[in-house]
């Protein structure tokens, strides 16, 4: 039995959830979240309190980087002791970027921070923010005997609740805009907000948080594709002070086998640079050695993505590389979920 009434931060760094037409101009501006319960009364039925904090700038999806995934985290580690969750608005397309790194971020997280958005402002005539929004905090402030029921890093967006380290967006022009291709839903919003208790991460409610803020921006995601030459995949692996690169592959982490694409990547290694192999494909994993395409990078030992994604692959290996693991222990450390981002 809940006893308990939930206090819930709302954070809002940017992005079109926030946005409102003045219809004077008819252009967009941003909306002042401190009203939020005058423009969505909605929320004044959910059973918890509601406080909004907001970026004094408000940032566009396109200007999201590190520097702000820290100042989000750090609102979340200022706040922690005082709310029970966290909704934290974005602009939708670096949203599974964003969210995926404050997943890496957050060892022993024990309460719920939901990532939402929408494709439509919030003040459109037939807007997705209202439902994103609402449920999202409905979700951040549902407890089971006075515990959250979610305790890690999602992303809730058109009924659906996904980890948000599996998440990508498939879609820019239909609410249905993200997608968990190899994680199943931690949850669905329908009658009742449903949750598949199997798939949700637990926890143990008694370590402490702990907060990682230092990322590597220097890396790079070198997309193949038939017919790339020999010049363009050497400027790429030889950009100065470059620490990582994200290659994406075909398949199940394929690749050509002329003598010098290979020769190429055995030089990035010898210099130290970890390479992870992810599949473009949206869903499937990567399988070293299934093919003989693939075989070459294994015994190279570039380092297996997996099943992840590539937003997860980009915030893991910033995360990994700015916490400065050592060079022999890389490819173990990649290769191994610590946030629950592969399998």
């Amino acid at each position: 039995m809940n006893t308990k009434i939930p206090n819930i931060l709302l954070i809002y760094t940017g992005g079109t959830i926030g946005m409102i037409k003045d219809y004077r101009t008819n252009s967009l501006k941003a909306f002042n979240f401190k009203q939020i319960k005058d423009k969505i009364p909605e929320l004044n039925l959910l059973d918890c309190s509601i406080q909004t904090v907001s970026f004094e700038d408000p940032i566009d999806s396109s200007n999201m980087c590190p520097k702000y995934w820290v100042k989000i985290a750090e609102i979340i580690e200022n706040h922690y002791n005082k709310y029970d969750g966290f909704v934290v608005l974005s602009g939708t397309d670096t949203m599974s970027y964003t969210a995926s790194a404050i997943s890496f971020m957050f060892e022993n997280l024990c309460k719920p921070v939901i990532f939402t958005g929408s494709q439509l402002p919030i003040g459109d005539l037939r807007t997705d923010a209202k439902e994103n929004l609402i449920t999202a905090i409905q979700i951040a402030a549902t407890l089971e005997n006075n515990l959250p029921i979610i305790c890690e890093v999602c992303l809730y967006f058109e009924y659906k609740l996904y980890r948000a380290n599996r998440t990508t967006k498939v879609n820019a022009d239909q609410f249905e805009a993200f997608h968990s291709p190899n994680y199943p839903q931690l949850g669905e919003s329908g009658v009742h907000l449903n949750f598949n208790e199997r798939v949700i991460k637990k926890v143990d409610q008694n370590k402490e948080l702990i907060v990682r803020k230092n990322f590597e921006a220097s890396i790079v995601v070198l997309k193949l594709f038939p017919g790339i030459n020999e010049q363009v995949v050497k400027n790429i692996l030889e950009i100065p002070d470059l620490k990582g690169v994200i290659l994406e592959t075909f398949g199940a982490g394929n690749a050509p086998t002329t003598k010098w694409f290979t020769d190429l990547l055995q030089k990035a290694l010898n210099n130290n640079l970890p390479i992870v192999n992810v599949s473009q494909c949206m869903s499937g994993s990567v399988r070293l050695g299934h093919y003989e395409t693939s075989n070459q990078l294994k015994k190279m030992g570039i380092i297996s993505g997996k099943d992840i994604t590539t937003e997860s692959a980009v915030a893991k290996l910033k995360y990994l590389i700015g916490e400065k693991i050592a060079r022999k222990d890389f490819k173990y450390a990649f290769e191994t979920p610590i946030r629950g981002e592969m399998n």
